[in-house]
């Protein structure tokens, strides 16, 4: 038999949880001065007057960059609890780490010779 009782304590919490956050935007709504003009329908920018459109297209080379750094710091992190177990884990794992080390430098050298790394 299942007993609805003994959730009260996590049906209480869950309903409280969800009505503190409406409540609250509901009290901002109220209180909060309403103000509609110009300055407050422009993008604001340091207090400097907005030129030009707000769809500016980027070099996909930024992009790229960005990704690269990305997956290499990401794959980085996979190594450290293989160094912090290194002396429990024996020579098996050595060389399974050392591949792995090697897929990411023939990324890497694969990266650099697309360009991917070049700034400018």
């Amino acid at each position: 038999m299942f007993l609805l009782h003994e959730y009260d304590i996590f049906w209480t919490f869950l309903i409280i949880a969800s009505l503190i956050p409406l409540l609250v935007f509901w009290i901002s709504g109220l209180l909060a001065p309403v103000s509609k003009g110009p300055e407050k329908l422009s993008s604001y920018e340091s207090g400097i007057e907005p030129m030009g459109g707000a769809r500016l297209q980027f070099r996909i080379r930024y992009y790229m960059f960005a990704l690269v750094f990305v997956v290499f710091d990401v794959e980085t992190v996979f190594l450290y609890p293989w160094a912090m177990s290194f002396d429990v884990l024996g020579v098996s794992v050595f060389i399974e780490a050392f591949i792995f080390v090697l897929i990411l430098v023939v990324g890497l050298v694969y990266a650099w010779r697309k360009g991917a790394l070049e700034w400018s």
